[in-house]
C-alpha cells in the first residue's frame, strides 16, 4: 500500500474515531432547539415544554430559538446545513411534509436532509362554524354548502397550510361548494369567524378550543380517528358520516441528516420518558393535543405517508409558492 493511500485511510479513521468519541460523550454542551414559528403558538409552547424537561434528563441546557418565516422553510434550511452532532435540533410540524410539494425551489430535501427522532404529539383539525351559520351537524353543513349558490366561506391561516389543504381534501371528498378565504395566521381568521365575517373554518383544535369551550363558535366534527377529551361531545368525521377523514398538525423532533444512532437514541429516550409523564401528558391534552410519543422508525414512516397525502392535496388545490 502506498504512503498516500495509507495517509488517506489514517485520516478517515481519525475522523471516524473523533466522531464516535464525540457521540459517546453526548451531550457535553448546551443544545439549540430551532422552532420555525414565532413565540406563543402551539409549536413554540410544546417545544419549550420539551426543552425544559428534556434538559433535566440530559443534564444539559436546551435553548429554544424562534426562527419564523417562509412557511417554516427558512428554519428548515438552516437546520439542514448544521453539523450532525446533536447540538442543533428542530421542532416542526406537518408543514415540513408539505413544503416539498408547495415550494418550487427548496435548498434542502425535507426527508433526505433530516433525521426523525420522535413524534411528540398531534393536534387534530376540527371543522367549526360561526354562530350565525344555522347548521349543527356535518350533513347539514355539507347540504348547506352544496345548496348555496356562492358556497360557504371557509377561512384558513394561509395558502398551503394543513388547514387549507384539509378543506381541499374535504371538498374533493364531499363535493361541497367551499369558498376559500386565506388569512395571515389563525388569529385574524378566528376574529372574523367570531364576528360572522367568515362562515366556517378547518382549524387546529388548540387554536379553536377556548372559543369552542366559551360557546362562541360551533364545533361540527373532528378530523381524528377518536374523540378528544377536551371536546368529548364533538363527533369524529367518521362518526358524523365521513368515514376515515382524518387530518392533523403534528409536532416532531428532528436533527440534521445522518445523526449518529446513539445520539438520536439518547435524545429519543429522554424525550419519550418526559412525554410519558402524566403531568406532561395532561398539559398537552389541555391544549387539545393527543400524545403520540413514537420513535425514529415509526416517525420516519409517518413522514413519508404524510408527504404523499399532502402532495395530493397540493396538486388538487393548485397551490404553489415560488
Amino acid at each position: 500500500m502506498d504512503l498516500k493511500r495509507l495517509s488517506t485511510l489514517a485520516g478517515i479513521s481519525c475522523v471516524m474515531f473523533s466522531a464516535a468519541a464525540m457521540a459517546a460523550d453526548y451531550p457535553n454542551k448546551p443544545i439549540e432547539l430551532i422552532v420555525p414559528y414565532a413565540a406563543g403558538g402551539a409549536t413554540d409552547v410544546i417545544a419549550r415544554l420539551v426543552a425544559t424537561d428534556v434538559s433535566k434528563e440530559l443534564g444539559q441546557t436546551i435553548v429554544a430559538v424562534n426562527k419564523p418565516g417562509a412557511g417554516t422553510t427558512l428554519a428548515a434550511a438552516e437546520v439542514a446545513r448544521k453539523a450532525n452532532d446533536g447540538y442543533t435540533l428542530y421542532m416542526t410540524t406537518a408543514a415540513h411534509t408539505i413544503s416539498a410539494s408547495l415550494y418550487k425551489k427548496l435548498t434542502y430535501d425535507p426527508i433526505a436532509d433530516f433525521t426523525p427522532i420522535t413524534l411528540v404529539a398531534r393536534i387534530p383539525i376540527v371543522l367549526v362554524t360561526a354562530p350565525s351559520l344555522k347548521v349543527s351537524t356535518l350533513d347539514e353543513y355539507i347540504a348547506y354548502a352544496k345548496n348555496t349558490p356562492d358556497g360557504v366561506s371557509v377561512g384558513s391561516p394561509g395558502n398551503g397550510s394543513p388547514q387549507h389543504l384539509t378543506q381541499v381534501l374535504f371538498k374533493e371528498r364531499t363535493g361541497a361548494n367551499l369558498l376559500h378565504i386565506p388569512y395571515r395566521g389563525d388569529a385574524p381568521m378566528l376574529n372574523d369567524l367570531l364576528a360572522g365575517q367568515v362562515d366556517s373554518a378547518f382549524v387546529t383544535l388548540s387554536a379553536a378550543l377556548p372559543h369552542i369551550q366559551a360557546n362562541k363558535i360551533k364545533a361540527i366534527a373532528l378530523a381524528n380517528p377518536t374523540r378528544i377529551p377536551a371536546i368529548a361531545d364533538v363527533p369524529t368525521m367518521t362518526e358524523a358520516g365521513l368515514s376515515g377523514f382524518n387530518a392533523a398538525t403534528w409536532f416532531g423532533l428532528f436533527g440534521p441528516k445522518d445523526l449518529p444512532a446513539n445520539v438520536s437514541d439518547t435524545i429519543f429516550k429522554a424525550s419519550h420518558k418526559v412525554v410519558a409523564e402524566p403531568e406532561f401528558t395532561k398539559r398537552l391534552q389541555s391544549m387539545g393535543a393527543e400524545v403520540v410519543n413514537i420513535g425514529p422508525e415509526d416517525f420516519q414512516k409517518l413522514v413519508k405517508e404524510e408527504s404523499a397525502q399532502w402532495a395530493k392535496a397540493v396538486e388538487v388545490s393548485g397551490a404553489r409558492v415560488d
